[in-house]
């Protein structure tokens, strides 16, 4: 994995030492909080309903295990002993105080890891897919281009002052892994008629109050040309997006405005000015940041009939293997996903012993690397399958293998009014009570790839909008009322979901979302996906389950 270097360090152990400087002159009082929100944001440090909340950036979602014990660290020095995972790849930690968060800083640039940028009008952590680099399906490992985009984005001079926050996601793969469709910008990867990488380039994606797909902007991009197309993509928004409305400031909406032809003319007449100047990267460059990301060494002749045996004897072990397990192209291997998702718990929570725990088998079973994945859960991917049971039960007596990966208990949820000062709802308490009902109900009946999300206000931080069944929760009348959409999704197929009609309340919607899945086992054909059975047959069947067939005239 990437490792830093002397610039990196530097970097990263300068801005901390910066960050303590403003926060003792916050502390003071010789720096007023309204002089001393902008400092924080740029450094991931938000003031949340009962505490200042940190988010730390990791980078393409990849960890070492050294890394990981670092957070579990800092979870029990600085916070309440856990973390929460998010769908940018990153962790937060929830209850740190003030004063602490310059050590904390230090902390992490002791292990290469930073806040940088995790909040802030700005470029935010670049993701991918969780299994780049080991995806039997790869057309190529995404990563070392999410690695230079970060080092040719962090703290951009003239990329600090955005109109709004910046999202760029890239897919390795045909498969899209890394919901490039819900992006400020999707980067998708393929071959170029000389066998040459590039891309396919989308812009003005994003969810929130708006939802928008993005729109193709570039069919195919040479890589050598990927950073000035995004430096003219960026120049064009900085100086035509809104900075009047906080709510129209996003690149969805200036695409809209403008149109795709008229956006694509402006970056393109950019770029003619920018294309062959520093920013054009060179072969031996993009070499150099590849070679940091050499697979580890494989054992060559693994027999997986042990593997197979175990499956045959252990149903437990088989369901997980099933739903847990995605093919590697290394034979004999396996990228385990790591479920922080046990039935009725915290979607994205990790305790500080378990992540040492994880980061031990992490060392023992994975060349000491995890990956953070946009669901909320972890992966080790590069695990021997003659190992895989043994992994299994040391996973299980953690609570960490729950066999549910995109299946009904497998939610996102964001922190909601429980913690966030922007949330209209709470998230935690509706993913925990659907999750313990629901398991039951996919135990009987074989639910398969059901994905939903729950977001605690119109921002979406959950991604509601591009679940199956999405939930947003909102404030009604001094209560709780929580909206229910369908068909979403963030795959290659990526829909927005629709509004099913009125919200329900707290002590209403998990009710609510079990009469949509009890009537869609009622019309699903066999093997159908939900999603699948919904595009079929419309959403008018579960409007009348859940409102009647008066709803249709109301």
């Amino acid at each position: 994995m990437y490792k830093y270097d002397h610039l990196d360090n530097t970097l990263v152990r300068e801005r901390a030492a910066q960050f303590r400087g403003q926060v003792a002159r916050r502390i003071s009082g010789e720096l007023s909080e309204d002089e001393f929100k902008p400092l924080r944001l740029r450094n991931g440090l938000y003031l949340q309903l009962h505490s200042y909340m940190l988010r730390v950036a990791i980078p393409y979602g990849l960890l070492s295990s050294s890394q990981m014990r670092a957070l579990a660290r800092i979870a029990r020095r600085y916070d309440r002993g856990y973390g929460h995972f998010t769908t940018r790849q990153n962790i937060q930690f929830n209850w740190v105080s003030l004063e602490n968060t310059a050590e904390i800083l230090d902390d992490l640039a002791a292990v290469e890891m930073h806040a940088i940028q995790t909040s802030g009008n700005c470029i935010r952590n670049t993701t991918t897919d969780q299994f780049a680099g080991v995806a039997a399906d790869e057309i190529e490992d995404p990563r070392p281009w999410a690695e230079i985009i970060r080092q040719w984005s962090t703290l951009h001079p003239e990329f600090s002052f955005l109109p709004r926050k910046f999202k760029i996601a890239i897919n390795g793969a045909p498969n899209d892994r890394a919901a490039i469709a819900v992006h400020d910008i999707g980067l998708s990867m393929l071959r170029g008629p000389n066998g040459e990488t590039g891309f396919t380039v989308w812009v003005g994606g994003g969810l929130g109050r708006t939802p928008m797909l993005a729109k193709p902007i570039r069919d195919f991009l040479p890589g050598a040309d990927l950073l000035s197309y995004l430096e003219a993509i960026l120049r064009v928004f900085n100086i035509e997006g809104r900075r009047d409305n906080l709510y129209k400031s996003r690149i969805k909406i200036l695409v809209s405005a403008l149109g795709i032809d008229r956006f694509r003319d402006l970056v393109e007449a950019e770029w003619a000015h920018i294309r062959d100047s520093a920013l054009r990267l060179e072969g031996r460059e993009i070499a150099r940041i590849r070679a940091r990301f050499a697979l580890p060494p494989y054992d060559a002749n693994v027999d997986s009939g042990p593997f197979a045996a175990k499956r045959f004897e252990d149903a437990a072990f088989a369901r997980w293997s099933a739903a847990n397990l995605f093919p590697h192209k290394q034979p004999g291997h396996a990228a385990v996903t790591v479920s922080l998702k046990p039935v009725g718990g915290i979607p994205g929570d990790m305790t500080a012993d378990r992540m040492d725990a994880l980061a031990d088998l992490a060392d023992e079973y994975s060349h000491g690397e995890i990956r953070v994945t946009h669901r909320q859960n972890l992966v080790l991917a590069h695990v021997r399958q003659d190992r895989l049971f043994d992994l299994w039960r040391a996973l299980d007596s953690l609570e960490l293998a729950t066999p549910n990966l995109m299946r009904v208990t497998d939610i996102i949820a964001c922190p909601g009014l429980d913690f966030c000062g922007l949330a209209t709802a709470r998230s935690i308490p509706v993913a925990q009570r659907l999750s313990a009902r629901l398991a039951e109900i996919d135990e009987r009946h074989d639910l398969g790839e059901l994905t939903i999300n729950i977001s605690g206000c119109i921002n979406s931080c959950a991604h509601h909008h591009v679940a199956h069944i999405g939930i947003l929760g909102l404030e009604k009348a001094g209560a709780e009322s929580y909206q229910v959409t369908l068909g979403g999704s963030s795959a290659k197929d990526a829909s927005i979901g629709k509004i099913i009609g009125r919200g329900f309340g707290a002590d209403e919607i998990v009710a609510a979302i079990e009469t949509i899945i009890v009537t869609w086992l009622e019309l699903r054909h066999d093997g159908e996906r939900f999603l699948d059975s919904l595009r079929r047959v419309g959403q008018t069947p579960f409007r009348d389950a859940l409102y009647g067939q008066d709803s249709r005239t109301e």
